[in-house]
């Protein structure tokens, strides 16, 4: 069996980024499970031990602080406000069994911002990794009180794609109330195990459409976006469940746990993730196969002449998502101009229009129908 063929145990000393997700560390009524903390905490002790220092992306805030509320979050505010709350309460809980086994804890905010602001970015990989040089344990959560329409990630299992980008991990594992990834909903009786999936396989397209759970606000879905944006950043996912030490072991050892979602072969920098993962698309730009061998083996910028049909209103500057003619992404990028302009160019050469060449320039452009 090739190696591409079974899990890889992490490469020594590399950084390992664990998240754990709402439903795995509160109670129904979202209260805070401690021994589920506990837990975590043994988990993430096991792995410094282990010779990896580990980064804790950790849900449940919100969670957490929605007893604050008297009638529960209504709206965004209230959630916010019930995050600011929340993460109180579970830093409180990190800051007592943590340091239990010898580590000191500190806590760090993002939003998803951070990958297109190159300060921000170099400032929290900065810190981040600082943080690890010191034997810190970093407890990352989205800044949900501050983050906005537009920019909130809105799901901690992407954020910790970021994290995991951020500090160069050798691993990223989600922990989930699930052995794992299923070929159907497990609860059907008719969904089979994934054990081990290349991240452009189409069996995650159909994974993902996964509902998110009654507690996080993640599911599936988000799990098969994080560990896609793991792989353009060159990092394995395992996503196992949460239940035990045991668990994480036999994933530093290497051993089938869950699923093991296999990275290609091609790096995405923080911008190129960013335009691939951090925004939603405005409209869609459909190409001919021409155009497509162009992006893909040309490294050629998308001209007018290769469109062949526009979806969605936009403007200048706007992200959109470029297909071929049987619907495949071929990749996302930020368009120079409107899509009113664009549509009275579609199929055209330069030459005929005697307006800028690219309607997206390779540079503000991530190819992903590329291994």
């Amino acid at each position: 069996m090739s190696d591409l063929n079974r899990p890889q145990a992490p490469p020594p000393g590399l950084p390992i980024v664990l998240k754990v997700g709402s439903s795995s560390l509160t109670h129904p009524d979202g209260s805070v499970n401690q021994p589920a903390i506990e837990r975590v905490a043994e988990q993430v002790d096991y792995l410094w031990k282990a010779g990896h220092p580990a980064v804790l992306v950790s849900s449940g805030a919100v969670a957490a602080g929605t007893a604050a509320l008297p009638k529960g979050p209504t709206d965004t505010t209230d959630l916010q406000v019930a995050a600011a709350v929340g993460q109180t309460r579970l830093m409180s809980y990190y800051s007592r069994v943590l340091p239990s086994s010898g580590r000191q804890v500190g806590q760090v905010l993002l939003t998803v911002d951070v990958l297109q602001t190159r300060a921000q970015y170099l400032h929290a990989r900065g810190t981040l990794n600082r943080m690890l040089e010191h034997s810190i344990v970093p407890v990352v959560n989205e800044n949900d009180t501050v983050a906005i329409h537009g920019w909130k990630m809105g799901d901690n299992d992407r954020l910790s794609a970021i994290v995991a980008h951020l500090v160069s991990a050798g691993l990223l594992v989600l922990l989930t109330d699930t052995d794992g990834l299923y070929t159907a909903d497990p609860r059907s009786g008719e969904g089979a195990p994934i054990p081990l999936v290349r991240h452009r396989d189409s069996i995650l397209d159909k994974v993902a459409s996964g509902a998110p759970g009654p507690v996080g606000s993640g599911g599936v879905g988000t799990k098969v976006k994080a560990a896609r944006m793991a792989a353009w950043s060159g990092i394995p996912t395992v996503i196992a469940p949460s239940g035990s030490l045991e668990v994480i072991e036999a994933i530093i050892r290497g051993e089938p746990t869950g699923t093991y979602v296999v990275p290609g072969r091609t790096k995405l920098s923080a911008w190129k993730l960013w335009l691939a993962f951090g925004e939603q698309p405005s409209g869609t730009l459909r190409i001919d196969q021409g155009a497509v061998r162009a992006l893909v083996s040309g490294g050629s910028s998308l001209l007018p002449v290769g469109i062949t049909h526009l979806e969605g209103e936009f403007a200048a500057g706007a992200l959109v998502e470029v297909r071929s003619p049987a619907g495949e992404l071929v990749g996302k990028g930020l368009v120079g101009s409107g899509s009113e302009e664009i549509k009275g160019r579609i199929g055209k050469r330069s030459t005929d229009t005697g307006q800028t060449a690219e309607v997206i320039h390779r540079d503000r452009m991530v190819v992903l129908l590329v291994d």
